[in-house]
Order: C-alpha cells, then structure tokens, then sequence
C-alpha cells in the first residue's frame, strides 16, 4: 500500500505506538541498517570503499548497524561527535577517493542551525565529487520544512524511514535530497496517520494489471485513437504510438495530419494510420482517445481544436490530452465516470493557470489541485521531478521512479501514449486512478532501468523498455533479466 507523507511528530507517534505494540527500537535499527546496506551495495561495485559516518542518534545507529551487511565492499567507518576534531580524519578519509559515503550523522530531530564546526564538517562532505547515501534526512535539512540549518548534506539518494517527511518534498529540499527512497520493511507496526499527499511504493501494483483469460482477443481488449503529428512535429505520433503499443491495447488507429501522413505511416506496423483532414471523423468504434503530442505546428485546423473540445466535453469514453491540445480545452463541465486526464510539464501547467512555471513549482500540490478544479475536475499528471497525480480532491500521490535524463524531447510524449494505450482496455477503465499511477511508475521505472544499463540512452529505447517492469520491491529489482 502506498504510505502517507507525514510530519515528523507524526513520526514520532508512530514510533512510540511500535514501540507499545512490542516492537524494539534494536529490530528496527536492525532492519534500517539492513535497507541502508541493500542500498550502497547498489550504488557501488565489488572492491569499492564506503566510508560510514556516523553521530551519536538513532540515524548515526542505523548507519553503523550497515556495515555488516557491506559484502564485498571495504568499509571506513568514523563516529563523528565533535566535528572539528575529527575533520582531519575525515579529510584522510575522503582522500582514499571513495565510492560512497553514507550520511548517518543527523535526523529528524534536528530543529536547531548547526554550529559553524558542524557547517564546516558538511561543507567538506559537499565538497567532494562522492555520491553521498543520507539515512532518513540529510544531515541539516529541516524534515518539516525542508529548509537548510545553516547548511545540510547534498545527498545523491535520501533512504527516508517509513514514509517520507513533508520536507523531503519541497522544492527548497530538492537540491539535497536528491533521488528519495523509502525503507518500508523496518519492523514498524502499519503506519496510524493519514495523509492527503502519499508516496506510491512498488508493491502498489502487485498482481497488476489482472492477468488475460485464455480466451482473450483483440476484439475485448480495446481500441485507442490517437490525433498526433503535424508538420515538424510528426515523432512525437510515432512515439506516441509505440508507447500506446507497449501497453498492448487489441487496436491502436493513429489520426495524423495529411502533410506527415506518409511519414508517420511508413515507420508503424501493427498501427492503423489514417490521414486527417477538415470534417474528418474518428473511423470506428472506440475505447479511449489521446490527443495531442505533436500538435504543436503555426495555424493547427479550427476543426480539429473543435474536434478536442468535442470529444473533451461529450465523449463517453476516456481521453487524455497532453501537450499543445492542453491550450484547445473547454472549461465546461464533462461526463461523470469517464476519466478525462491531463498530463502537463510544469510550463504548460502555468500556461493553463495563467502563472508562471516558477509559482507551480513553489506548491505543485495546490498547481494540480486548481489546474483539476479547472478543466471539469479532471485527473492530472503534473509531470516533473517526483510527478504528483491527483484531482481538485482527494489524496494525490506522488511517484517515486524516474530520473533527470527523462528530460528529453519525446519522452512526455512516450508516457502520454502508454497511458491512453493502458485505459484503452476496458478492465483497467474499473480503476482509473490505479492505472494512471501505474503507467507513471512504469514510465520512471524504464527510464531508471535504462540509466542504470545505458546512459546514452534515447527516447526511441524508453519506447521500448516501458512497461517491462515487474511489480515488486525495488530491493529484490523490478527487471526480469534474460
């Protein structure tokens, strides 16, 4: 199940009600020590040096408590109480070039500006070109707020404890936290708060989506059309059809304008391409519709704006609308219990909202919760660093997978495809929230995979790698290996 985003007193009380159930404080030390080990024997290679540093909390307990699962690795550790006079050791250290330091030198405690000795100590740290591991929180952020005390640890991964900290996801925390991990498996009883905002967790889609009959064909599993490509513009059809495909829908119809029609069509296989002219209709019956990616070339036809907000206000199926088809919508109310469902990058959200990109991303929550109440309380996808997905209510939930190297042209373009190629099908219409959740997953969780195999990929091999992933842990991986 997904976990709350919670402050730290409500970490606090979840601790002390583990603790009344019978839980102790050294099993679940234990197991944190075990979750931070899983993690740097992942962000290193056999016969790399870690070096441990460790305070004297329960975060300086949990790093120590690693060390005897760093197999393979060649460990340093320094317990760190006065900054000043162990800086010379830290320099020796850090002059060994190691391939990892883990941060266990503060936690959630810390409410108080570090003094000048502690600053100094942390500055060093930042100094290096080291990837740096930070348990819980980066020493010297503000769990609460996410603001520095006077200076705090610029982490590569943050493993946060049980669920993240409203902190973690400011913006102002964004330069320290780095990519944020959650350790779920730490021996604390089921978390007692609630949360509007949660953190999506892999074992969220455990079993899905449902597996086929045996008697399955492409009759019942769902005709996507998709109205993309213009002039200039026509990968971002191709794209956005191949990512359609991964999601194996029985159909796929591509409508592209009739400049790029040759194109387009000359480069897709199993999809149908059909040219799109003035007064042209949607041939056949379908499931859902995405429309958009690539429709971004000077004078777009009237009629096919006309044909958006048609099919946005009166169509009785899902459609999703990405890019510069996000600028044609209506503000008229839609039909109930057919997903509408947007997918704006943080400049077309501002657009939207007439702000600037700079105010979405001070408060992406409030952005996303007002871009809903404005397009007929539509699903949106407010795509970036941690992508959240939610409606003008309810809880809205934040995406773990993904990377900086999906800022790439063609890769919204990717996902929107995957998306609208998943609700194409009508079982993953029953739960449409789950489904856009899991086609974000997916989509972060290839491009991770892809980083961690290829780092010159491109987006032609997200088009391939999305939806590989397996739903489980990211401990155990989430790749099946040939």
């Amino acid at each position: 199940m997904p976990v709350p985003v919670i402050s730290v007193t409500q970490m606090r009380d979840w601790e002390q009600a583990t603790w009344a159930a019978g839980q102790t404080e050294a099993e679940v030390i234990r197991r944190v020590g075990k979750c931070t080990a899983l993690h740097a024997l992942r962000m290193t290679q056999a016969g790399d040096l870690i070096v441990i540093l460790a305070g004297k909390g329960h975060n300086g307990a949990d790093a120590r408590c690693a060390r005897e699962h760093l197999t393979g690795r060649r460990v340093e550790a320094l317990d760190v109480k006065e900054p000043a006079a162990e800086m010379p050791k830290l320099e020796a250290l850090l002059a060994l070039n190691p391939a990892l330091v883990v941060d266990g030198l503060f936690g959630i405690g810390l409410n108080r500006p570090l003094s000048p000795d502690w600053s100094q100590f942390i500055q060093r740290i930042n100094g290096t070109n080291t990837q740096v591991l930070a348990v819980d929180v980066p020493s010297g952020l503000n769990a609460d707020t996410g603001e520095p005390q006077g200076g705090a640890v610029q982490a590569s991964v943050t493993l946060t404890v049980g669920a993240p900290k409203t902190g973690l996801l400011t913006e102002a925390a964004s330069q320290f936290t780095g990519r944020l991990e959650v350790a779920s498996d730490t021996g604390l009883i089921p978390c007692p708060h609630t949360s509007e905002v949660n953190w999506t967790l892999p074992g969220d889609f455990a079993g899905y989506p449902p597996a086929r009959t045996a008697t399955t064909h492409k009759g019942n599993c769902g005709h996507l059309a998709i109205v993309a490509g213009s002039l200039g513009y026509h990968g971002a059809a191709v794209l956005a059809a191949r990512g359609a495909q991964r999601a194996q829908p029985g159909l796929i119809t591509l409508h592209t304008l009739e400049a790029v029609y040759h194109v387009v069509a000359s480069q897709l296989q199993a999809v149908m391409v059909e040219p799109w002219a003035p007064g042209a209709k949607l041939i056949g019956s379908h499931n859902a519709a995405l429309i958009g990616p690539g429709l971004a070339a000077k004078d777009m036809p009237d009629e096919m704006k006309m044909l958006t907000r048609h099919l946005w206000r009166d169509s009785l199926m899902p459609v999703v609308v990405d890019a510069s088809a996000l600028d044609w919508l209506s503000l008229d109310s839609v039909p109930k219990n057919f997903p509408r469902v947007i997918t704006p990058h943080p400049g077309e959200a501002a657009r939207l909202l007439r702000a600037t990109p700079q105010q979405v991303q001070a408060d992406r929550l409030t952005a996303l919760r007002n871009v809903s109440k404005r397009f007929g309380n539509a699903w949106v996808v407010l795509k970036g660093h941690q992508t959240i997905i939610g409606r003008s209510t309810g809880e809205v939930y934040v995406n773990p997978s993904g990377n900086p190297h999906l800022a790439q042209g063609g890769s919204g373009d990717t996902l929107s495809g995957y998306l609208a190629g998943l609700l194409a099908q009508p079982e993953m219409q029953t739960d449409a929230l789950k489904t856009i959740r899991y086609a974000v997953w997916q989509h972060g969780v290839a491009a991770d995979y892809l980083q961690a195999t290829r780092r010159n990929w491109v987006v032609e091999d997200l088009a391939q790698a999305i939806g590989m992933a397996q739903s489980a842990p990211l401990d155990r991986g989430c790749f099946e290996r040939g």
